[in-house]
């Protein structure tokens, strides 16, 4: 976690394939920064995309980071990588943030981190574990929908953890046939 910038940033949160599943952003004006708050996601401290059940930092196995220059970046700077990422596939954020055509500045180099070792994402690739791990977020989370807070955004999150159930199902199918 040390690679992470303290500074004013995005960041894309990156399931055990190495494809994105949350973008956010941080402000190090307000004494955070990417890897505060990177580590308070994967913690789940304080962090409401895991609080509400949209998240399950088990399968958040890589992060990527783009810091700023400037604070006045990262609204258009997330928005274009939730958008360029969502388009592939979708992510599990609380918002959707409106659609910009291009940055109107210079892309941030891309820092990438692997946050578990080789053998550990191996394991948890498997699909006899990650198919149940799976269908227990989704209930976690329709649960969270049903009984808690029944909103656009965890609606949009129920959706997409629906089409991992399947996908982790089918892989799940595959390698169990009788």
């Amino acid at each position: 976690m040390r690679k992470l910038p303290a500074v004013s940033g995005v960041y894309a949160l990156c399931d055990l394939d190495q494809k994105p599943i949350y973008v956010g952003k941080s402000l190090r004006s307000k004494a955070e920064g990417i890897r505060p708050r990177v580590r308070r996601h994967l913690t789940s401290a304080r962090s409401d995309v895991v609080a509400n059940r949209q998240l399950d930092v088990w399968e958040i196995a890589y992060v990527w980071a783009w810091p700023t220059q400037t604070d006045s970046q990262l609204s258009t700077l997330e928005a274009y990588l939730f958008h360029k990422f969502d388009g592939k596939r979708r992510l599990i954020n609380g918002t959707v943030p409106e659609r910009v055509s291009k940055l109107g500045f210079a892309k941030p180099e891309q820092i990438e981190l692997q946050i578990m070792t080789d053998e550990e994402i191996t394991i948890r690739q498997n699909p006899s574990l990650r198919f149940p791990r799976q269908v227990l977020q989704f209930n976690q989370l329709l649960d969270w929908v049903l009984n808690t807070k029944d909103v656009p955004h965890l609606r949009r999150a129920l959706d997409v953890h629906s089409e991992r159930v399947r996908q982790f199902y089918r892989q799940f199918a595959k390698n169990n046939q009788p």
